[in-house]
């Protein structure tokens, strides 16, 4: 569904990326690691629209994707869920999820999927009138991911869902990440430092360092692959999440 060829970008003249190759076929769930700085979201932003891409490609569900702009590529079908910093504070939790339906018009579609989001996340459903400002950092996360799925994605991209949350809170997340993948058939791919976590939701994973994939394979066998962890992930294979 998604392929990344040999894209190369960066800011200003400091160039991030260095020809870097990643697939997320159709229903899979791929994990993206490394530690900060690895050129993770940058990809992101890359893939996104939100990065110019200096030379490579990126194909979408058969279609290049590279350097057209992020509201297309929504509208495409993939969606990036930022971190849980990016919800809106001063709305409620109900608005912040109609926003994520700005683009569509099928009204009915959108009541029933307003619903579905809190059928995964029902304390989104119990605070659905509360201010997000006032939600704990892993309501607001669910927040973020309910909001992603509000396009109706075909494919959702996750950046740092772990990030600052405490580890039972993390599960919690990961827990219906995966059942929103069995139930609606989205393809995911989750950036992220928490390693044992991302890889037991994939099937798939890439290690990025130093704006390059240095690593790649079957994520069964990368979860015990002590290289992986010591040479390229600073030994942090954790159950904890990472800020």
């Amino acid at each position: 569904m998604l392929k990344v060829r040999g894209v190369e970008t960066g800011y200003g003249r400091l160039k991030i990326l260095r020809g870097v190759d990643l697939d997320v076929p159709e229903g899979s769930a791929v994990a993206l690691l490394g530690g900060n700085g690895t050129g993770k979201s940058t990809l992101l932003k890359a893939i996104s629209g939100l990065l110019r891409v200096w030379s490579g490609e990126i194909e979408f569900d058969g279609k290049p994707i590279h350097n057209r702009k992020p509201n297309e590529i929504v509208k495409a079908g993939l969606v990036q869920v930022t971190q849980g910093k990016d919800s809106y504070p001063g709305l409620t939790v109900e608005e912040n999820l109609k926003l994520g339906a700005h683009s569509r018009n099928d009204r009915d579609k959108i009541k029933a999927d307003l619903e579905q989001i809190y059928e995964f996340f029902p304390i989104l459903r119990e605070r659905r009138k509360q201010m997000a400002g006032l939600l704990s950092g892993g309501q607001i996360q669910m927040l973020v991911i309910g909001r992603g799925m509000m396009a109706a994605p075909k494919m959702i991209m996750l950046d740092e869902p772990s990030a600052a949350l405490a580890p039972l809170v993390v599960l919690d997340i990961f827990r219906q990440i995966n059942k929103i993948r069995a139930e609606l058939g989205t393809t995911i791919l989750v950036v992220e430092q928490n390693v044992r976590m991302a890889l037991l939701l994939a099937e798939y994973g890439y290690v990025i360092h130093d704006g390059r994939i240095h690593i790649e394979g079957k994520a069964s066998d990368m979860i015990h692959d002590e290289n992986v962890r010591n040479a390229y992930l600073g030994g942090t294979v954790v159950e904890t999440a990472n800020a």
